[in-house]
């Protein structure tokens, strides 16, 4: 067992662990993060995405000892409440959008997206696509999820000229 001491979704957390654990264990099994989901274990579908230091990551790649002095951002950690008001505007978006379907890959879209916007407020459609082209959905296409998220940069969807697809 290996000391690991983190900050996930703005608490530090310190704990024994096995050194093979993925990210996506630790934070699934470990904490109860179930947002978190294991979908491939290969790093294809980006359903266990999570941001690390701001960055989106796919938590099956990477060990949990790799994020260690590091600060882990979880879809349980986007909102401040239980209510609509306190969503964060992403995840607002994906409801007011339409963008969710079964469930299982929107937390991991949503990580993707978050991560896109803290580095670009203002995203293109082609910009908006490729930070998703390592997150697959097997409910729905992909329209009404890049357009919550452009939504929520610095210009609607519709000033972007959106295309249906």
């Amino acid at each position: 067992m290996e000391p690991l001491s983190v900050t996930v979704n703005g608490e530090q957390v310190e704990c024994l662990i096995n050194p093979g654990m993925t990210l996506q264990r630790f934070l699934h099994d470990k904490l109860g993060m179930t947002g978190t989901k294991e979908g491939c274990s290969s790093g294809m579908c980006g359903a266990c995405t999570v941001l690390v230091d701001g960055k989106a990551v796919k938590s099956c790649l990477i060990l949990a000892l790799q994020v260690k002095g590091r600060s882990v951002l979880t879809i349980e950690g986007l909102s401040q409440g239980d209510s609509l008001e306190s969503l964060d505007p992403l995840q607002r978006a994906f409801i007011e959008n339409g963008a969710i379907q079964c469930g299982y890959c929107t937390p991991g879209m949503i990580m993707s997206g978050k991560g896109l916007l803290a580095e670009n407020p203002n995203p293109s459609e082609q910009d908006v696509r490729y930070a998703l082209s390592g997150n697959l959905c097997r409910c729905t296409g992909y329209h009404k999820i890049v357009k919550a998220i452009m939504s929520v940069g610095g210009d609607s969807a519709a000033s972007h000229g959106l295309q249906e697809t």
